[in-house]
């Protein structure tokens, strides 16, 4: 995917944020500023990590079987260029510990063996 094709539509998630504040407000007139703040962040994890997400999802380095062995990241020891060995999923964790799962290219060194998700 290049940087062209990229559009994610997060629309969706926006309205749902939107919506979840006001109501939590509603519910909490009297809120400190510090709750809303502890609030906002809560509900604003989710956000950050579909957007995470969508935004890993599109690294030209998620698909390394689709890129020349030239335009492959390299090996930081050997510095020969990594071999695809088909994707798998990964999950992690954002910063708001939120669960990201991302389907990534596996790599290994073809010279030390070292096994690899490259990031990018």
């Amino acid at each position: 995917m290049t940087s062209e094709q990229f559009e994610p539509d997060w629309s969706d998630i926006f309205q749902e944020v939107q919506q979840e504040m006001t109501m939590w407000r509603r519910a909490h007139p009297k809120a400190t500023l510090y709750q809303i703040e502890l609030e906002n962040e809560r509900v604003l994890a989710r956000l950050h990590a579909r957007m995470v997400g969508d935004l890993a999802a599109a690294s030209a380095n998620s698909d390394l079987a689709a890129r020349p062995p030239e335009e492959r990241p390299s090996c930081p020891d050997c510095r020969v260029p990594l071999i695809a060995r088909g994707k798998k999923q990964r999950a992690l964790r954002t910063h708001g510990d939120q669960a990201v799962s991302l389907d990534r290219s596996a790599a290994t060194c073809p010279q030390c063996g070292r096994a690899f998700f490259p990031s990018g």
